[in-house]
């Protein structure tokens, strides 16, 4: 199958809800079927980078809390997956980007995760804006 196709993109997009499915499972060997070994997941926010799909597995397993997730939007092209997540741990809640390649075999390869922080609005543009 050659890389870039719309059966890649269908493949890997169906990894990626698999991936979430299992993450909110907690079944962590579905969650870890879903990768390639070498999988690389990066942080950019703060600056971290896990490799390897055991240390990924076991840094999803060990998050703190009991954390929930919600798949907002899911946006597939050939080589990648774009999913936009709803996150809760207790009271707070956050939304995620979450970018993923994958390999010539229908795994996940990278995981790039956005965690962007709320914060008000500047003052003088409410003329334009609605708030919701």
């Amino acid at each position: 199958m050659a890389v870039g196709t719309l059966l890649d993109m269908t493949d890997l997009r169906e990894t990626v809800e698999r991936f979430w499915a299992a993450a909110e499972a907690r079944d962590w060997a579905a969650f870890a079927g879903t990768l390639a070994e070498d999988v690389v997941y990066t942080l950019p926010q703060t600056r971290e980078r896990i490799s390897g799909r055991e240390r990924y597995v076991r840094f999803n397993r060990e998050y703190p809390g009991d954390w929930r997730l919600r798949v907002e939007r899911v946006v597939a092209e050939p080589g990648q997956v774009v999913t936009w997540i709803h996150f809760s741990v207790g009271l707070e809640e956050m939304y995620g980007i979450s970018f993923f390649a994958g390999d010539g075999e229908g795994r996940i390869s990278t995981v790039t995760d956005f965690w962007p922080e709320p914060y008000e609005p500047p003052a003088g543009r409410e003329h334009l804006a609605e708030r919701y």
